[in-house]
């Protein structure tokens, strides 16, 4: 096994969970621990060990955080090292935050002698049961490359983009990207079968043209068959959503598609429609379109097995 390190892990909502078990199936040396402790539990079959307390994870040598928000994060971080004897020598963090939180942490951890490592994902749950998550890294270079076999347990695909928070803005651009492009396959496919043209069909010369992406077929079953079971929630779209046109303030670029996506993401929330997932947006262009759209019932594949 690569790496010889202790290693602890908070979290485990549905991402984190399949990244602590990456983690674990791998053989690290893993302790784990979350706010409702039950959800953890089941990572002991696999061979993690679960912290009865937070203060237990700030002994270990690598502490990685996959949490919901920003407040979250600040809250896990300020709990385990309040009193902690041992402190770890990297915080590797993996939630989706501000450039603000992340320098706020970043300094926070410092002042502990902590290294910081941002490390935000792109994939959701099945995508990484699949394999195939992918991180983006920001922070020192030696840190990134103390982490790298840890990442690599988890998803083939590590990057380090440079010095400070970079990695949250790359990780802002990539959601606020995830939400404009899910709306506009929304369009066209309502476009192209109220023209007369099966969704099935449509996607399936979609994906195989130079328009077609990994995304683009693994959202194909859900807009072919509407299985909108929640991959990522339309609250959280949202909250990186405000983040990007946040980040588009500070420099002075102008949003108007993410503008214009997330006034619609907030529709879909004003509908009442917050515990689907947000490819629901094909629901709604519909409805505005003046169809009615049913399940196809047709086999197709997501691209990821």
């Amino acid at each position: 096994m690569p790496g010889n390190a202790t290693v602890g892990w908070i979290g485990t909502g549905r991402m984190g969970y399949e990244m602590a078990a990456r983690l674990a199936k791998a053989g690290a040396d893993i302790l784990v621990w979350n706010r409702t402790r039950a959800k953890a539990e089941p990572l002991a079959a696999h061979g993690a060990r679960i912290a009865r307390e937070l203060s237990e994870i700030a002994a270990r040598d690598i502490v990685f955080c996959m949490v919901s928000t920003w407040d979250d994060v600040r809250e896990v971080m300020t709990r385990m090292l309040e009193g902690a004897g041992a402190v770890p020598r990297l915080v590797v963090e993996c939630s989706s935050i501000s450039l603000e939180g992340s320098a706020e942490l970043r300094a926070m951890l410092e002042a502990r002698g902590i290294a910081y490592l941002a490390a935000p994902v792109s994939g959701n749950a099945k995508v990484i049961k699949a394999g195939k998550l992918s991180f983006v890294c920001s922070g020192p270079r030696r840190a990134f490359d103390e982490a790298l076999p840890y990442l690599k347990m988890i998803g083939p695909s590590a990057s380090w983009v440079g010095e400070g928070e970079l990695a949250r803005i790359v990780k802002i651009c990539h959601n606020v990207f995830l939400g404009v492009v899910t709306q506009s396959l929304a369009e066209v496919t309502v476009l192209a079968q109220k023209a007369g043209v099966p969704r099935h069909a449509f996607l399936d010369f979609i994906n195989q043209s130079v328009m077609g992406s990994v995304f683009s077929r693994y959202k194909t079953p859900a807009f072919v068959n509407l299985d909108f079971r929640v991959t990522f929630t339309p609250h959280l779209l949202r909250k990186d959503l405000d983040l990007g046109l946040d980040a588009g303030r500070t420099f002075e670029v102008p949003m108007p598609l993410a503008s214009a996506t997330r006034d619609l993401v907030q529709s879909l929330i004003g509908r009442g429609w917050t515990e689907q997932d947000f490819a629901a947006l094909l629901l709604q262009q519909a409805q505005a379109s003046g169809i009615t759209l049913q399940p196809e019932n047709v086999e197709v594949s997501d691209g990821l097995s």
